[in-house]
């Protein structure tokens, strides 16, 4: 009788194992730059998620494209390879990923986006409206320079969110006569923070007090305007940025500073959610047409200036 207990106990063990072991997962998480703080706030999201319900059993493998659109495609098809539970990708310019995307789809390993734009092969893209939270910002920035001035106009073609951005700004600028673009850059994204610097120190030395504002996609450049335009001494040019990190929107708040608005972007939300899918899709094996609302998931981004900048602190 004893020995036939024992039997039912470890049989039992065995079952409890085998049920805990289903529930683990790999997991890719492919970044597009992972300097990049929308990325890092992203991951930080789904890693609180994590936490929070428990999931200590799914590995999560994390592979940095450093900003290039052909190492992106090749993390994605290395994830594939691998025979992944799932990949995770962020902030990515999947253009250059067709096959990649179709090795995944073949191996029957969903693929999850984060603000990389829908694509055939990705099961869904969560992001935020680009073209209105430019639409909101950039008519900000114009109506604050009363309709007139001179501006540099920061651009990156290379992420379809910083690429819609920047084309609204270009539609909105045709409505504003009065303000002139001095000069156009498109920023390298393998090095944005360097890149921009540089390229400000070269506007500055060229157009100097003639600069009345800085457009710039997101957070970063606008940070790295703000901190070569406060080394020579321009302090009345107005510099907006689009994210809503937390140390932007501490430089909004300064009644001195450049920074006059950005659009806070929900990151960790977004991380949070893309767990939440996983964990019904997946995990709970519930039909993915039942699951998310849309190949492409909206969150709101509201704008922040001067005037509200301490409700997002």
């Amino acid at each position: 009788m004893k020995n036939r207990f024992a039997g039912m106990v470890t049989a039992c063990s065995m079952l409890a194992l085998m049920s805990g072991a289903a529930q683990a997962l790999e997991l890719a998480w492919v970044h597009a730059n992972a300097a990049a703080q929308s990325e890092q706030r992203v991951k930080a999201g789904f890693d609180a998620w994590l936490a929070e319900t428990g999931k200590t059993d799914w590995n999560v493998s994390l592979l940095d494209s450093g900003g290039s659109g052909e190492a992106t495609a090749s993390n994605i098809q290395d994830a594939a390879s691998r025979g992944v539970d799932a990949i995770v990708i962020t902030m990515a310019d999947l253009r250059a990923s067709r096959a990649a995307l179709d090795a995944a789809k073949a191996a029957n390993i969903p693929v999850f986006a984060v603000d990389s734009g829908y694509t055939e092969g990705v099961l869904v893209d969560i992001t935020t409206n680009n073209w209105a939270m430019s639409s909101d910002v950039s008519v900000y920035l114009l109506d604050q320079l009363g309709g007139k001035g001179n501006i540099v106009f920061l651009r990156m073609a290379e992420h379809h969110g910083t690429r819609k951005r920047g084309d609204v700004m270009a539609t909105v600028l045709k409505e504003y006569p009065d303000v002139k673009v001095l000069a156009e850059h498109n920023i390298d994204y393998t090095a944005f923070f360097e890149d921009t610097n540089k390229t400000m120190e070269d506007y500055v030395a060229r157009f100097g007090t003639e600069i009345n504002a800085v457009w710039a996609p997101w957070d970063e450049p606008a940070q790295a305007a703000v901190n070569v335009l406060n080394a020579n001494g321009l302090k009345d040019v107005k510099v907006i940025g689009i994210d809503g990190h937390p140390q932007a929107i501490a430089e909004v708040c300064k009644p001195d500073s450049q920074m006059i608005a950005t659009v806070s972007q929900p990151f960790e939300k977004m991380g949070a959610q893309v767990g939440d899918w996983i964990q019904a899709i997946i995990v709970d094996k519930q039909n993915a047409d039942d699951v998310l609302p849309a190949k492409t998931v909206y969150m709101d981004a509201p704008l922040v200036t001067k005037k509200n900048c301490k409700d997002f602190m």
